[in-house]
Parts: structure tokens; C-alpha cells; sequence
């Protein structure tokens, strides 16, 4: 039945933590897609946050703050509360934000962001901050595992650079069964899957059997976030139908709207 909707019949599979997946799956509802909720990933308290506890504690040592993802800003507002640390004692801080979703939880924490780079990327993080941190104490509060872009480029630069680990991602093991049934199944296969980071790409993989069974597409469309996660895509080899040109989730949505490809 035609709605007039663009995404109308179309199955979308979302593999976003849960926490995370209403705002991609409520616009792709919006547009007239069946959207079917599967986590790719899970988000967890890092073993210890003894290092992030201790960085927060001496944060009059710091010049610059670097948060690269909404769950950065949430661990750290949860610490701040946690130590009884008054968010006051961020304001002599310049704060990095490595996009618009991350710069919009860190003011309504009441903090203002100095930078957000023109592209949702670590690289562009690093761009931005040329020749503002040579001699400068950085705090980058980021993901257990993660690239290395941000803190050996900004080395480079003559900032001192501590990393700490706000929280770290899984896989949720407890998908598998339902991610294996839908991809298997013709009458509920996802006509795209939504990937926006590379630890759901890989995560992704595993749930269907890791890197030496990689899934077939069986007609799947893959629908990327940005360059970052197409890269980790093509890596494992699995084919990128859809990249955002603007690496958000709007961004996303709406190049899954644009996209030519048939699809039903």
C-alpha cells in the first residue's frame, strides 16, 4: 500500500545500542519504514574508571577537553556526580566536540564547546585544533578501544595528551539468535541494516559468525554513517550501498532516502 512516505515497505534493521536507537528509528518510522531494533553493540562502565576519576579530580591541570561520542559526555556527567565535582570546574576548560549529537549533550550539561570540526571525524578533530595545543595539557575521555588519530597527531603538535577510558563497547551476544533468524528468514529480511561506527561493523561480523563466514548480502543494502565506518565495511569485506554525505544520524536517514537502488 502506497503512503506517500519515501521509506514506505521498506525493512530497515538498526543495530544501535538500545539506549541509542530511538532517534534513527523514529525518523525512519516517520518516513514509512518497518524498522526492526537488533543491537549491534553494547555499552558498558570501563573496568575500572579509577584513571578517568583521577584526570577529573585534577581537572584545573587541563587546557582542552576532547569528547568524541554522546556516551563520552554521559560517563562524564555520571562521574562528576558520582566525585561531587561541580560542573564549574570544567569552565576554564576549551572543549572539543566531535559533532553536533556530542556538542548538544555537552550544553545541556551548561558547558560551552569551543570546537566542533566541519566533518564528524577524528581527523577533522585534529585539523581543527592545529597550531591551539602546542604546550597544552589535553584530556581525551573517549571509548576503551578506539583509534589513535586524536592523541598521537596532537603529540605531534607538542600537546601533553592523556587518554582515559569513559566506557567501553561489547558485543551483545544475546542478539545472535534473533540477527541470524532475520538475516535467514526472506519474509523478514532487512532490505538495508544501518551501521553508524566501526565497532558495529565488526560486532556485526561476529554476531553472524566473524570474519571467515562473513555474511552474504542476499540482497541486504549496507547504509553507512561516514568514511570511518565504510572503511571498516570494505575491510571485512562487505559491500557500502549508502554513505552519509553529513555523518549524523539526520545525515544518514536522509541518504538512505536518496538512495537510487531499488529496494523493494
Amino acid at each position: 500500500m502506497k503512503t506517500g512516505k519515501p521509506l514506505a515497505g521498506i525493512r530497515i534493521l538498526v543495530g544501535r545500542a538500545r539506549h541509542q536507537a530511538s532517534q534513527l528509528s523514529a525518523g525512519l518510522k516517520a518516513l514509512g519504514a518497518e524498522v526492526t531494533e537488533i543491537p549491534f553493540i553494547e555499552i558498558r562502565p570501563p573496568r575500572s574508571y579509577r584513571p578517568f576519576d583521577s584526570a577529573l579530580k585534577n581537572i584545573d591541570g587541563y587546557h582542552w577537553l576532547i569528547l568524541t561520542s554522546v556516551n563520552g559526555v554521559d560517563a562524564l556527567a555520571a562521574r562528576l556526580q558520582k566525585l561531587r565535582i561541580d560542573r564549574s570546574a570544567l569552565a576554564h576548560l576549551r572543549i572539543a566536540a566531535i559533532g553536533p549529537a556530542t556538542r548538544k549533550q555537552m550544553e545541556s550539561l551548561g558547558l560551552t564547546v569551543a570546537v566542533m570540526p566541519k566533518n564528524y571525524v577524528a581527523e577533522s578533530v585534529v585539523e581543527s585544533l592545529q597550531r591551539r595545543v602546542k604546550g597544552m595539557h589535553v584530556l581525551l575521555a573517549r571509548a576503551k578501544v578506539a583509534r589513535d588519530v586524536i592523541p598521537r597527531e596532537l603529540r605531534k603538535m607538542g600537546a601533553e595528551v592523556d587518554v582515559v577510558e569513559a566506557y567501553e563497547t561489547v558485543v551483545p551476544h544475546s542478539s545472535q539468535a534473533a540477527l541470524r533468524q532475520i538475516v535467514s528468514d526472506p519474509q523478514r529480511r532487512p532490505h538495508m541494516v544501518t551501521f553508524t561506527s566501526s565497532s558495529m561493523v565488526r560486532n556485526f561480523v561476529t554476531l553472524l559468525g566473524g570474519r571467515g563466514r562473513r555474511p552474504h548480502p542476499n540482497g541486504i543494502r549496507f547504509a553507512s554513517i561516514g568514511p570511518i565506518t565504510s572503511g571498516t565495511l570494505r575491510e571485512l569485506g562487505l559491500p557500502v550501498h549508502i554513505e552519509a554525505k553529513e555523518h549524523t544520524i539526520p545525515g544518514l536517514i536522509q541518504a538512505m532516502v536518496e538512495a537510487k537502488h531499488p529496494l523493494v
